[in-house]
């Protein structure tokens, strides 16, 4: 009974802390430490979207570039953003974790900010101002003012990708998959979770696509870097609260043992118990913070893995 007690005292699903000791679930997770990680949600999506909604804009009128010229940059660079999405999480399966994955994203999507900020307000990182109605007319931007600019875009965008697809699977990390109340609670963070994206982008598209139209760029960009430097400050904050999981090594290479494993074994008959799939009982899966994943119909090609 006691062992028992003590044991729903920890988190199940193999969660640690930062320095991989087992976390008492009362001091750990939950909604206490995913307040944080909204927060951050919220001021990242305003980051975002205050860049990418008003980027056209800011090229053709800034930099005097071209209508397509510029629409092709900013697909180039929205489409950068999502794509190192994967070696964010690659990086964090495989090697550093997710913590510490995003917070070396994070500091890169505030450098990038920072840069980008400094780009839009400073004269000299700009061309002249021109008010032809025709922007090939104006005086194009130097080479350096568009390495500055790109150059911040870039940082920025692997920064997000380094972000974007750890800071939600931390937020699930914080409610154990073993605890039925701790299950229920994930359901209710994703709602919240989806709705801190549309604040966040709410404003961005409103209040920060005003100002930068109709007060200045450097405002413009200046409230998205402050207010993420806020929320990372506040992610770091909650770092004793946070629950960690240890890096399981690349998805890529698990995949590709099974389906080598699989080919070898083509030949092989699956058992006709099932049961003898499976080297462990159920039971010892969970004491483990393992699902055991059960025979179904479809997909008995690797059952003899």
């Amino acid at each position: 009974m006691e062992e028992g007690r003590r044991k729903n005292e920890y988190a199940e699903d193999g969660s640690v802390d930062l320095k991989g000791r087992p976390l008492l679930k009362a001091k750990s997770g939950g909604w206490k430490a995913c307040y944080f990680l909204l927060l951050y949600e919220v001021f990242e999506r305003m980051t975002f979207y205050g860049i990418s909604s008003n980027l056209v804009l800011f090229l053709t009128r800034k930099l005097h570039l071209g209508t397509v010229t510029a629409s092709d940059n900013v697909n180039n660079w929205v489409g950068t953003s999502y794509i190192t999405t994967i070696l964010g999480a690659y990086v964090a399966d495989a090697h550093l974790g997710r913590y510490w994955t995003f917070v070396i994203a994070s500091v890169l999507y505030l450098v990038g900010m920072c840069l980008l900020t400094l780009s839009v307000s400073l004269p000299s990182l700009q061309p002249p101002e021109c008010h032809e109605m025709d922007v090939t007319k104006c005086k194009k931007a130097t080479t350096l003012q568009l390495a500055v600019f790109y150059g911040a875009l870039y940082i920025l965008a692997v920064g997000s990708g380094g972000t974007k697809p750890n800071i939600s699977t931390i937020g699930a990390d914080q409610f154990d998959d073993f605890d039925p109340k701790e299950k229920a609670h994930k359901l209710s963070f994703f709602n919240w979770w989806f709705s801190s994206i549309f604040i966040g982008t709410l404003f961005s598209f409103t209040v920060l696509v005003y100002i930068q139209d109709n007060v200045g760029w450097g405002l413009g960009y200046g409230i998205p870097t402050i207010g993420l430097a806020i929320a990372f400050m506040a992610f770091l904050a909650g770092t004793p609260l946070y629950r960690h999981r240890l890096a399981a090594g690349s998805s890529f290479t698990r995949i590709a043992k099974v389906i080598v494993a699989a080919l070898r074994k083509r030949n092989v008959n699956a058992p006709i118990d099932s049961a003898e799939l499976h080297e462990l009982d159920v039971e010892e899966y969970t004491n483990k913070g393992k699902f055991r994943i059960n025979s179904t119909q479809t997909l008995r090609y690797y059952e003899p893995v």
